[in-house]
């Protein structure tokens, strides 16, 4: 086939008739060749304009929380409370959370080369479990003392004398308190609420003086000194330790939990049997407790009311350790006020044309005695923290990181 002049039209191919192969080193035409290749610039910045990687934009939108992450368990947490869940990983071409965290983890620049991204279960440390359950046992045993010196010397000594040795006794087993409450199992991290410290010095008070005063306000009172009911306090005391025992188990436990989970929903369906063991493990402890008191000291209280307050008072202070003060506070707040709103009903009905309000009080306590009125409000407020608990303790961001007075991990 003679090659066409430059300008000549090209001439229709008959049907059949072979494409003529093109000859080397032809060119194509202007329009095309720069259509085909481009500019290499352009050329790059068009692989570079590909897809946008969601993860990428994620990692953008929560960077402080990946760099300050110390391994995937901790951003999975941080990422939930977020709002970040199974459904949302998903979008982001991830199984669940954990996967997504993982992912992240990774991404991110400028890690340690030490840190790992499957964090080993926590080790046994004796010497730090020994040292927080000695100081558990402190507040008992300074209640234990104090009560045994006042019955000793109930003959012995004039009342100003015992008082003193009252008011040393309190303040040991104050100080003791003090003590567990700022490290161990049952430490917050924070600095302690004044308002929580305050509701619960009035439920203990209640221990020692309620009673007494809702039977005088009901006799037509209050009349009198009023009598002491210390032994439902002495096993409250007691029952420190344990309850320190019960929340290590759990923060332990929930942690281990944790890291072998792969989905929320089956860390939450496995946490919420924990907690509730180990509220039940606390309650067996508790009653033993307060039974033992009463063998050993005697005398009248209302131990189902310090049943419940002890109930109450770990379920807040397990709220309190895993980051959630508020509904904490809220509930012992709420049984200070079913306590208070019980005499101050009594009195109220006095009024003329007000008797009406007394009636709840009055039927409660011909049904059950005076004590069933500590045991409805604290009981009915543990019973709100409980269900609180088991919602918001089952998220994997209450055991992001090893709580910071939990020392001295145990694996039990």
């Amino acid at each position: 086939m003679a090659p066409r002049a430059p300008g000549e039209p090209v001439a229709p191919r008959a049907p059949g008739e072979p494409v003529a192969p093109r000859a080397p080193g032809s060119v194509r035409a202007p329009e095309i060749a720069c259509s085909a290749s481009g500019h290499p610039a352009r050329r790059a910045a068009a692989v570079r304009r590909g897809p946008v990687d969601p993860v990428r934009s994620l990692m953008h939108r929560h960077r402080e929380l990946c760099e300050r992450a110390v391994d995937p368990l901790e951003l999975a947490a941080g990422l939930e409370a977020r709002g970040v869940t199974d459904r949302t990983a998903a979008r982001y071409r991830h199984r669940d959370v954990f996967s997504l965290a993982e992912d992240l983890f990774a991404r991110v620049p400028g890690l340690p080369t030490g840190r790992t991204s499957a964090p080993e279960a926590p080790a046994r440390d004796t010497a730090a479990r020994a040292a927080w359950t000695l100081r558990a046992l402190l507040p008992g045993a300074a209640c234990a003392a104090t009560l045994g010196a006042l019955a000793l010397t109930e003959e012995a000594l004039d009342g100003r004398a015992r008082l003193a040795i009252g008011l040393a006794g309190a303040l040991a087993v104050l100080t003791a308190l003090a003590l567990v409450l700022r490290s161990g199992p049952l430490r917050t991290g924070a600095r302690p609420s004044g308002t929580a410290t305050a509701y619960t010095c009035w439920l203990l008070g209640y221990v020692l003086y309620g009673e007494p005063l809702l039977g005088q306000v009901l006799s037509g009172g209050p009349e009198g000194p009023w009598e002491l009911t210390p032994a439902p306090l002495l096993g409250l005391a007691l029952a420190i330790a344990p309850a320190a025992w019960c929340a290590h188990l759990f923060s332990v436990h929930a942690r281990r939990r944790l890291i072998g989970s792969r989905a929320l929903e089956e860390f939450g369906a496995g946490v919420r049997p924990l907690l509730l063991g180990a509220v039940a493990l606390h309650l067996c402890a508790l009653v033993a407790l307060l039974y033992l008191a009463h063998l050993l000291y005697g005398g009248g209280g209302a131990y189902a009311g310090a049943g419940a307050l002890g109930l109450l008072l770990l379920a807040a202070r397990l709220l309190a350790v895993h980051g959630f003060p508020g509904p904490a506070t809220g509930g012992l707040a709420a049984a200070c006020a079913a306590e208070a709103l019980a005499p101050a009903l009594v009195l109220t009905g006095r009024l003329p044309g007000l008797h009406f309000l007394a009636r709840p009080v009055d039927l409660l306590v011909l049904t059950s005695g005076t004590g069933a009125v500590p045991a409805v409000a604290c009981g009915g407020a543990a019973l709100g923290l409980l269900i609180a608990a088991t919602a918001v303790l089952s998220r994997a961001s209450a055991h992001s990181t090893a709580r910071p007075g939990d020392e001295g991990p145990v694996a039990a």
